[in-house]
């Protein structure tokens, strides 16, 4: 069973492990980067709620306690196994940059002599697409209303929560980009100062926000008071967003991606998310032979070169498919796969990225099982650490940057800026069938564009080297630089390595010519979460990063 220990002896790995063993439940489980939103969903479960209830209650939860995150002015995409229904449902939850917009306007307020978008301030936003995403979620596969599951969030918005390392970090941290908008100085740096660790944090005006959409539904937060507010706001900062802009927003319910992945169906979301990142490089290196040993030096340089393809690819092909036609039955083919392996120096590690021939950061992710069977991948983001920087007036709602982040102004590129577009989205998450087509997994982890190469090193690990949840995890994790965000696009190529690796594996990358990078042996980024369910047994067993707060708990 994929993720589940074998045995004991399984269980050793090559490294000191952090947490030495998966988490096991049979009625239900969460699993996600902070202890609060954890304790949020597991509480859901408890009361009678189901997967969808609970994710939905903890990522409103994620949304009050992880404000450098995530929020109600970011976006939403999700994975959903729902057993009464059958098959897999990918949830789109991004808006459009600003209509009343041109790219004239992004080149006067960018960077780069005319050539960067303004990464933040009110330029930066598009449509927040959350909270219409967890009215959809609610809608179609809840068994509560959505002011329910808002109990605890108002809660902790409301009466505050004791900020924990990381998050006060963030804030000091982001100290310089919060004190330019007087909205988020007002939340973030009270008397001028970022609050401490354990500092009791309210945010009283999104606790009102978050009541009122409680009391009126989603109408209010893009027809209505709360909307108004917002874009009140941003009139006055210089923002381009409309009310319909607002008005006009809906939540995509759509058929996921998938590739066969020796024997099993893994499912991403679609475009405009990078998920097809992760399954193009799964497909690559499913070429080599099997299994693959995510410890070796071979191995690694083989998953690195196939990630620097698969992004090559994303980079020449894919974009809003309202605005670009992506050819991503070919992109997902075993034949293309077969080309691009092909394409691999195993002696040497390419010097750039060059895509596939058509022929014709801030972010956190929660997932939830429960025991029916329901599972939910979420993951959902205000891009860059606070987004925009940008808080809506008195709503006390942080806003995305996801426009600044995603967008390019390269004149002819498919994720070009235009008015009323979306941007593609580093976010992405996953869902595994078994061999018998059983869904039994789901996992992913924030952090831009290391999203797709995480991912794709703990599915390694579980799938090729039979690791549990857990140590696929605890992987010694390596990040191969650039990926896909405009800012960074032109530099050259690196790869950063845990140094937990190995110093011989290490030797070795930087003899095949990789310009290595050691960080600490838990620094490389991410907060990975998975929970695999035995359909069987009913049985659950979950796995958290510990390279962040989280933990996966279940009941």
């Amino acid at each position: 069973m994929i993720g589940f220990p074998r045995n004991v002896a399984n269980q050793q790995t090559a490294w000191a492990r952090r947490r030495p063993y998966p988490t096991f439940a049979a009625r239900g489980m969460v699993a996600a980067a902070h202890p609060l939103t954890v304790e949020t969903g597991v509480h859901v479960l408890r009361q009678g709620g189901n997967a969808i209830d609970a994710a939905v209650a903890a990522g409103l939860t994620a949304a009050v306690v992880m404000p450098e995150m995530c929020g109600l002015g970011g976006d939403l995409f999700a994975l959903i196994h729902d057993p009464r229904r059958g098959g897999v449902d990918s949830i789109h939850g991004s808006g459009i940059a600003p209509r009343n917009s041109s790219v004239e306007q992004m080149r006067r307020h960018g960077g780069g002599d005319g050539r960067k978008m303004p990464y933040q301030g009110p330029l930066s936003i598009s449509v927040p697409g959350m909270v219409d995403a967890y009215f959809t979620l609610l809608d179609r596969y809840g068994s509560l209303p959505f002011a329910s599951v808002a109990e605890p969030a108002i809660a902790h918005a409301a009466d505050g929560f004791p900020l924990q390392t990381l998050g006060a970090g963030a804030i000091a941290g982001s100290a310089e980009v919060l004190a330019r908008d007087a909205a988020a100085a007002a939340v973030f740096l009270p008397a001028g100062q970022a609050p401490t660790p354990g500092t009791i944090f309210k945010q009283t005006d999104l606790g009102r926000t978050l009541h009122q959409i409680a009391t009126d539904g989603r109408e209010t937060f893009y027809r209505g008071d709360v909307a108004d507010r917002i874009l009140a706001y941003l009139g006055e900062v210089g923002g381009a967003l409309t009310h319909d802009d607002f008005a006009d927003h809906t939540t995509e319910v759509t058929t996921p991606l998938s590739i066969d992945y020796r024997g099993h169906t893994v499912y991403q979301t679609g475009l405009p998310t990078q998920g097809l990142i992760m399954l193009g490089a799964l497909n690559i290196i499913e070429h080599a032979p099997a299994p693959l040993d995510p410890l070796s030096a071979g191995d690694v340089h083989l998953m690195v070169e196939a990630k620097k393809l698969a992004y090559a690819d994303r980079l020449r092909h894919a974009g809003d498919p309202t605005f670009v036609s992506t050819p991503l039955d070919d992109m997902l083919s075993k034949p293309w796969a077969k080309d691009r392996h092909a394409s691999i120096d195993p002696t040497r590690a390419g010097a750039s990225m060059l895509a596939g021939q058509h022929q014709s950061g801030d972010t956190t992710y929660i997932c939830v099982v429960d025991g029916d069977g329901m599972m939910v991948s979420l993951i959902q983001s205000v891009s860059s650490a606070f987004g925009s920087g940008v808080v809506g007036g008195d709503t006390g709602v942080v806003l995305n940057n996801r426009a600044g982040r995603g967008f390019t102004l390269e004149e002819g590129h498919p994720n070009t800026y235009a008015p009323g577009k979306k941007t593609m989205h580093t976010l992405n998450c996953f869902l595994i069938a078994d061999e018998q087509g059983r869904p039994v997994l789901v996992g992913g982890t924030p952090g831009g564009d290391g999203q797709p190469q995480w991912n794709m090193q703990t599915i390694v690990g579980m799938v090729d080297a039979g690791l549990d949840v857990q140590a696929a995890i605890e992987l010694p994790r390596w990040t191969s630089w650039p990926g896909t965000d405009p800012l960074s696009i032109d530099n050259p190529f690196e790869l950063r390595i845990e140094d937990r690796m190995g110093a011989d594996t290490i030797a070795s990358l930087a003899a095949l010519g990789h310009d290595v990078r050691t960080v600490g042996a838990w620094s490389a980024g991410g907060a990975s979460q998975v929970i695999v369910r035995d359909p069987t047994t009913g049985v659950m067993a979950g796995g958290s990063d510990p390279r962040v707060e989280g933990s996966a708990l279940g009941f």
